[in-house]
């Protein structure tokens, strides 16, 4: 059964994490860049928050909250977001287009974290090619081994508030990104 304080405040929750990127980390990152690129870094939050909110939608969900496959990725049943309504999904008490709502907004943050490491480093075209290999083939694995039903949430590890689907990933992906790279041109 859906409850009414509990949607408002996922819906809330969603709204405060789509703020993070676009505009938060987008005039994070803006402030740290040289004048020239500023609108280009800021282009890369934005930018990401559409992308991946597509992504998300037509398969990132499925495959990050579908049955579980061998424990390691989900299943197709939710690829375009089928079956993901106003109904709650399992025993929870919010929409369950809402819960994948809300979910999206970690996949759209976890791969602007990365734009940081980018910043001033490569092209747009770049970034956007990274953007969509990182968020299809890296984060929905991740986020279904520990939210989605897979081996890692099955061996009972809990992640609150992304620190390992979110943060680590992003942060080791942001590490690799420079240090393959290389150092920021002048």
């Amino acid at each position: 059964m859906i409850n009414s304080g509990d949607t408002a405040w996922m819906l809330t929750a969603t709204a405060l994490v789509m703020m993070m990127t676009a505009p938060g980390l987008a005039l994070f990152y803006g402030g740290l860049v040289r004048r020239k690129n500023v609108l280009s870094t800021l282009m890369h939050s934005f930018f990401v928050l559409c992308l991946v909110s597509i992504i998300w939608a037509v398969f990132g969900y499925s495959l990050s909250f579908g049955s579980s496959i061998g424990s390691v990725i989900g299943g197709t049943e939710f690829l375009g977001l089928k079956g993901v309504g106003a109904a709650p999904h399992g025993s929870a008490t919010i929409p369950h287009l809402l819960f994948a709502m809300y979910q999206g907004m970690f996949a759209v943050i976890a791969v602007a974290l990365i734009s940081g490491a980018m910043a001033e480093r490569v092209s747009f075209k770049a970034y956007v090619l990274f953007t969509i290999l990182w968020s299809s083939v890296i984060y929905p694995p991740l986020a279904h081994w520990s939210w989605g039903g897979g081996w890692l949430q099955s061996m009972g590890a809990l992640d609150f508030a992304g620190g390992s689907v979110v943060h680590i990933s992003s942060g080791f992906s942001a590490l690799v990104a420079a240090i393959v790279i290389g150092k920021r041109a002048c």
